[in-house]
């Protein structure tokens, strides 16, 4: 191999081992939450509804700042603007866990703030980088998002009950991570501007992608499933130890959903990737769902394993898809970065009111029954938007 293959080599190992660490930051501080959210709520003394807004804050940023971050990127550079929002990732964690409510608000807000960019520009990232291993390097990108959503699931409770610093040490224990993700990273932003990454987001077309059916179909996608995501890394807790599971238990059977996700955000890019139409997969995230949320709702405590599991691949599936769509239904690196926005901010602003409305409905029927019914909808309705989206066209067609 010549000095230059080997350069080459070290570069790309550097860049993936960079999207892998960067990937690992964006779910854990969001999925380490919902376990421990009664510890934030009698520790703060603040209520159910507080504690409910907690998780939808950072949907609420991506909501905001999506559609800002291909601007940004353009102006900095993609690489710098992933590197600025890992640390202010770091800087978020910090202050949400010093251990006060203003801190806990304005900590959460930076870290929606910051995850947004990844979220973004993430698929871009990957469609310019490797774009013939699309489809194997989304799968990267949302397994690494995985593993770590359910590492911070499984240990965020045992780390709030047997620590001295009790839920923020839970909570700011990521910030770890997120500054080894940053000097991972360091290496794109010292080599010299590439005009490529900065021109990517250049482009004569003046269509908007709010013109597009298809557009509005894939964002009803991203807002679908990262409500269910959302609302059931804040209450499937809660809903199991309703059916009479432990606090600690009912943490791990959220870490297990989260750890299901794995083969399907590996595999399903993959299969997306060589697959003209992906409607069958649509059908496969459905059954899946429906069956786990109709064992939820039936209430047998020794079968929550069973469920957990069969919505985590549901869940996993769904996810790896719809990251897919990004690059699937554009041609260029641009618009998936433009598509990506668009349907994470106004996908993340559905998905915000899941968790604050599914906890009002329970407060209001003294019952988690309703909400479980509403999953299942949601599901049906995430099966119908789906079966559009997964047809094998572009949001611009060709002239």
């Amino acid at each position: 191999m010549s000095t230059k293959q080997a350069a080459h080599t070290r570069s790309i190992t550097f860049l993936v081992l960079g999207i892998i660490f960067i990937s690992a930051t964006l779910r854990s501080p969001l999925t380490s939450v919902g376990p421990i959210i009664s510890y934030i709520r009698d520790g703060l003394a603040i209520s159910n509804v507080l504690a409910g807004f907690i998780t939808t804050i950072p949907l609420l940023a991506f909501a905001i700042v999506s559609p800002f971050a291909p601007k940004i990127a353009r102006k900095f550079g993609m690489e710098m603007a992933l590197f600025l929002s890992v640390l202010l990732l770091a800087i978020g964690i910090i202050s949400r866990s010093i251990g006060s409510t203003t801190f806990l608000l304005i900590g959460t807000a930076l870290i929606g703030i910051a995850i947004s960019f990844g979220n973004v520009l993430m698929p871009s990232l990957i469609k310019l980088k490797f774009p013939l291993q699309v489809g194997l390097l989304t799968a990267i990108f949302t397994v690494s998002m995985n593993i770590s959503a359910g590492i911070g699931a499984g240990i965020s409770y045992p780390i709030a009950a047997s620590t001295s610093f009790g839920w923020q040490s839970a909570l700011g224990c990521w910030a770890i991570l997120t500054i080894i993700a940053a000097i991972i990273w360091i290496p794109q932003i010292r080599k010299k501007e590439s005009l490529e990454a900065k021109n990517v987001f250049t482009s004569n077309n003046e269509k908007s992608l709010l013109q597009s059916p298809l557009t509005w179909t894939i964002t009803l996608c991203m807002g679908l499933q990262s409500l269910i995501f959302y609302t059931t890394a804040a209450w499937i807790p809660e809903i199991l130890q309703s059916q009479g599971m432990e606090a600690d238990q009912s943490g791990w059977m959220l870490s297990i959903m989260q750890f299901a996700q794995l083969p399907m955000t590996f595999l399903i890019p993959i299969l997306a990737g060589r697959l003209k139409d992906q409607r069958i997969l649509v059908l496969v995230y459905t059954i899946l769902y429906l069956i786990g949320f109709v064992g939820l709702l039936m209430g047998i405590k020794t079968l929550a394993i069973v469920w957990m599991i069969f919505i985590g691949l549901a869940g996993g599936a769904s996810f790896g898809l719809v990251m897919m769509f990004f690059s699937l239904r554009t041609r260029t690196p641009m618009e998936a970065a433009n598509l990506s926005g668009t349907a994470q901010s106004i996908g993340y602003l559905l998905a915000a009111v899941g968790p604050v409305f599914f906890g009002y409905i329970h407060d209001v029927t003294l019952s988690w029954n309703t909400p479980i019914i509403l999953f299942i909808v949601t599901a049906i309705l995430l099966f119908i938007s789906g079966m559009h989206a997964g047809r094998d066209c572009y949001v611009f067609p060709e002239n």
